[in-house]
């Protein structure tokens, strides 16, 4: 399930009762009329501003906060946030605990889970996942394996050509070195599209000399790369974060790392497992596991290796929290496969490429890692998706 869905089915009223806004019930069980739902508001913040209701015959206006779980409102930072003091109606797919207000008082809550019909639930899946438009399409399955196979290795192979561009530019910026533009590049990509900006600026902004001095304790590894986002700013009364702040201003001033205007990092609409304070500890957990990252991973025999490199988890003390100083259920946050499936696609396999293309110089030669030999005939591309994934990338899924 997924927000956006969420936000449709509130936005158009798709609810399964028969008059759409008619006859719906909080889940403490007080009776529900929407006058209007609100005007969406897509920045960070309540999700819908001044909607119109009437909650058990008492009318209000306020704001409309959507979620799937209603466990993410103290996760997320709600009830401290000065923009949810207005919430009148907590919208979510599941109600798994009460929500309430800084003053005490519970929030009505609407669980959509028992109101959404499952022929909307099809459509919206049917939309996310079209059906073939063109008449060719359905044919498709009638070309040949051997023209079908070549079509898939020369979209592939374009597609490595593409993503290795911008890579090639950062090493030219880098001066050839490889481990230096892997790590702002993998960092990227811990930083999902939201953060991934702001991520990118954060590994430039450290010399790779220092990742490789201070990979030895993850702690150290934090402290960059939290100071670096601008998460220690603020004094907190939480040990961990006071902690990481000392290192930071030591680290600041052991290799000379001026002050840079990067931006703020952004929580909004992430769940919590994709906060940047759980990916930025993941990293750090990554680089200090692996001091040879860059080269183990050029040297990973099959994907399962390269599974086993990328699994992480956070450090101890983001088991029990997503953001510093507030306490949460215990949780271990490791880096998922999905998440894993996404680092290989856009980092890990780019750079296998390139890194084999730059030191062979020839497309067509010995493209398997490790000295495996490419059999006469076969493609680069699929050379490397079969010795990167463990057969050819097309097929991976």
């Amino acid at each position: 399930m997924k927000e956006d869905f969420l936000h449709h089915v509130w936005l158009y009223k798709k609810f399964c009762t028969p008059a759409n806004s008619s006859g719906l019930k909080t889940s403490q069980g007080d009776p529900l009329e929407i006058h209007h739902t609100g005007y969406y508001i897509e920045q960070s913040g309540p999700v819908f501003f001044n909607a119109q209701l009437t909650i058990a015959n008492q009318k209000w206006a306020g704001n409309v906060e959507i979620d799937l779980k209603s466990s993410n409102w103290d996760i997320r930072h709600c009830k401290q946030d000065p923009r949810y003091d207005a919430i009148i109606l907590y919208v979510v797919w599941e109600k798994d605990e009460a929500v309430f207000r800084k003053d005490k008082s519970e929030i009505p809550v609407l669980e959509l889970k028992g109101y959404v019909s499952t022929e909307l639930i099809k459509q919206y899946r049917e939309l996310k996942n079209p059906q073939p438009r063109f008449s060719y399409e359905k044919d498709i399955g009638s070309f040949s394996g051997f023209r079908m196979e070549n079509w898939q290795q020369r979209l592939f192979f374009e597609w490595l050509e593409q993503k290795s561009k911008p890579i090639e530019k950062l090493l030219q910026e880098n001066r050839n070195d490889w481990e230096a533009a892997f790590f702002c590049f993998l960092m990227k990509n811990f930083g999902l599209d939201t953060n991934e900006g702001i991520f990118f600026k954060i590994a430039q902004s450290l010399p790779f000399a220092v990742i490789r001095k201070e990979a030895f304790e993850r702690e150290n590894l934090e402290a960059l790369f939290m100071g670096r986002a601008n998460l220690l700013m603020p004094d907190k009364e939480d040990i961990y974060y006071k902690g990481l702040q000392s290192r930071w201003n030591y680290l600041q001033q052991k290799h000379l790392l001026g002050l840079v205007s990067l931006g703020p990092v952004v929580f909004f609409r992430h769940q919590p497992d994709n906060f940047p304070t759980m990916r930025l500890s993941q990293l750090a957990s990554l680089y200090h596991s692996n001091h040879n990252l860059f080269t183990t991973i050029m040297e990973a025999n099959n994907i399962a290796e390269l599974y086993a490199v990328f699994s992480v988890s956070a450090s101890d003390y983001w088991q029990a929290h997503c953001r510093f100083g507030e306490q949460n259920p215990k949780k271990i946050k490791t880096v998922s496969r999905s998440f894993i499936d996404s680092l290989l696609l856009n980092t890990v396999i780019p750079f296998r490429f390139l890194y084999k293309k730059k030191r062979e110089k020839a497309l067509m030669a010995e493209m398997a890692f490790l000295q495996v030999q490419v059999p006469s005939g076969e493609n680069m591309a699929a050379a490397i998706a079969r010795d990167t994934l463990g057969q050819p990338y097309w097929k991976s899924n």
